[in-house]
């Protein structure tokens, strides 16, 4: 088991983001001239190959964007995954497990359409306890620096991985750290529903709409044509141990839900070249404006501006901050928590609340 590379000097002061990626891959991307065709051959007209998955796509922005995170994930020392994140200068704690890491293939057309083929990755059967151990070391204190602000666990799980192992690793985070260190979720499917069911806390979800629709039921067109509709859905996770709710919703914007109320912001205009790691960045976004010490709705406008930004870029390129524009993004207050889930007591001096249906200005620097 390896321990974490040392952080990168001159990161501004702030928390640290641990992400884990339990099943990363090495992502191809092919962009095409033209549409997809099926039994055809088609020339490309660029190929990419970046260290990929969700929780390293969040790494990447963080390291582009200047801030410090540590990346875990299972994987030996010289595959190309690893390689890949060394020289892009993302620190890492690595599990080894003497199997190469699954690759991926994106083909993105003109339009932004994207079709993926996933490999299933790895198995990492019997090896979550020591993933578990790893990333509840990776968040804690060093010689130099506090524990982690936030451990981020995001994608789908490899074979061998039991069902509950999200559950398993929110639990060791817990047991180690308490509620020192935050915890983000981006998952789907049995995973993230076991998780939910399982009574651990969890302080952000980051679902898109069809997620959402998965764990509550609903029409996730719906939820991207209705805010208020989605803000509501996503207030019922409230109800299963989450205290805060990031929904993206594409080119419709994001819903953002916790125990002060709701806002929605609507995505700038742009032409998207690929949607590939749009949703992590947005969720990297987000977690860099909170680590600043931002409101929740400088945390949505930065969160919309960044997936905007991803999408705007070829292949599986990520955006840093400093080429994001979160104050051209429009954040409406949408009512308080609709949720049995109280919020939280009123700080003092605490200004109040927004009126439900009133814009929201985002400030400069916040």
């Amino acid at each position: 088991m390896s321990t974490p590379t040392t952080p990168q000097p001159g990161r501004p002061i702030g928390g640290r983001i641990v992400t884990v990626t339990p099943n990363p891959s090495l992502d191809r991307t092919i962009e095409l001239a033209g549409e997809l065709q099926r039994g055809a051959v088609q020339r490309a007209t660029r190929s990419t190959a970046e260290p990929g998955g969700k929780g390293v796509n969040v790494s990447r922005v963080v390291v582009a964007s200047g801030g410090d995170t540590v990346a875990v994930l299972p994987g030996d020392e010289l595959d190309p995954v690893l390689v890949g994140l060394a020289t892009r200068g993302i620190p890492t704690a690595a599990l080894p497990i003497g199997a190469a890491l699954r690759s991926n293939v994106t083909v993105t057309e003109p339009t932004g359409t994207t079709t993926k083929l996933n490999e299933p990755g790895p198995s990492l059967a019997g090896r979550l306890d020591d993933l578990a151990d790893l990333v509840a070391t990776t968040a804690g204190p060093t010689a130099t620096d506090p524990a982690a602000r936030w451990v981020v666990l995001a994608g789908s799980l490899p074979p061998g991985l039991p069902d509950d192992a999200l559950a398993v690793l929110v639990r060791a985070v817990r047991q180690r750290h308490g509620d020192d260190v935050r915890i983000a979720v981006d998952s789907s499917g049995v995973p993230f529903t076991a998780l939910l069911q399982s009574g651990e806390r969890i302080d952000l979800v980051k679902p898109n709409a069809e997620e959402l629709a998965e764990v509550v039921g609903g029409d996730p067109e719906q939820y991207e044509q209705d805010p208020e509709r989605a803000a509501a859905a996503a207030a019922r996770l409230r109800e299963r141990g989450v205290d805060t709710v990031l929904l993206t919703l594409g080119s419709a914007g994001a819903v953002l839900v916790d125990g002060t109320g709701s806002w929605t912001a609507a995505a700038p205009r742009i032409t998207a070249r690929s949607t590939v790691g749009a949703g992590d960045s947005s969720l990297a976004g987000y977690l860099l404006a909170e680590v600043a010490g931002a409101t929740p709705e400088r945390r949505l406008a930065q969160a919309v501006a960044t997936g905007a930004a991803a999408a705007g870029l070829p292949g599986s390129d990520v955006p840093a901050l400093d080429a994001t524009d979160p104050d051209a993004i429009v954040v409406h207050r949408l009512g308080p928590p609709a949720s049995p889930v109280g919020p939280p007591p009123t700080p003092p001096g605490a200004s109040a609340p927004t009126p439900v249906g009133e814009t929201v200005p985002v400030p400069h620097g916040a």
